[in-house]
């Protein structure tokens, strides 16, 4: 399996049989604006830099993408008004699912609803946080369930802060790997960086992949203990001097 992070909360996941999916696609100058395929597109909330799937063209040749080729968490039933919208569905041997949550820590007054995505595939389970805005009850860590790798928003000011991650984080115990997402890099400084989301931690436990904005994934990976990794978000760009 192939993780690819393309800035923000947009990655692309492709499975061992080359099936593509896109989460929570963007279209921010500082990250390239890149038009990626997929079969089908998640998108954990309404807002600009989580829901432009126009930057999503469809897998297969010749085809476009369809209404329900996109999972959207929360719909606008009418302005103003928010509502999640709950997936429990298989296309073909890939299961995705959803579990309610909030952009904010006051049951989403100030920033809306969001949707975190379950993807389970190859024998892997994935779980993209979206702008998770709280810590996590007991019942949604249940309805979440084991997970093998994590997306986790870390930069704070809109989502969980670096030390609400962590903690989020070890609600979950990730087996293999958190990813952070949704944080400040050079070029794209709105958000804090991941430095709080690593405070404390052990050197062993981080990877930094500047080079590269893939992680490869064997379906039989197998750890004592999770790893974070800190993808590049652009695959074969320099080390900056």
């Amino acid at each position: 399996m192939k993780i690819r992070w393309l800035g923000q909360s947009f990655f692309q996941i492709e499975s061992a049989e080359g099936r593509l999916i896109a989460i929570d696609p963007h279209g921010i100058p500082a990250f390239g604006r890149p038009i990626i395929p997929a079969e089908f597109v998640l998108v954990s909330h309404s807002h600009e830099d989580h829901a432009l799937v126009e930057f999503v063209e469809a897998q297969k040749k010749d085809t476009k993408l369809k209404e329900a080729d996109i999972y959207r968490g929360v719909v606008e039933t009418k302005p103003g008004k928010q509502e999640w919208k709950t997936y429990d569905e298989k296309r073909g041997s890939i299961r995705v699912r959803n579990v309610a949550t909030y952009h904010d820590t006051v049951n989403g007054m100030q920033r809306g609803k969001n949707s975190i995505w379950i993807i389970e595939m190859n024998g892997l389970v994935l779980c993209h946080l979206g702008d998770l805005g709280h810590e996590l009850t007991a019942e949604q860590v249940k309805a979440i369930g084991k997970v093998d790798v994590l997306m986790v928003p870390v930069g704070g000011i809109y989502t969980i802060n670096g030390e609400q991650a962590q903690k989020v984080t070890e609600q979950i115990k990730p087996r293999l790997y958190a990813l952070p997402m949704h944080y400040g890099v050079p070029g794209y400084e709105d958000l804090a960086g991941p430095d709080e989301f690593l405070d404390g931690v052990k050197k062993e436990r981080v990877t930094k992949t500047p080079d590269t904005n893939e992680l490869v994934i064997p379906i039989d990976a197998k750890a004592e203990e999770y790893q974070i990794v800190l993808l590049g978000w652009r695959k074969g760009e320099a080390k900056k001097k």
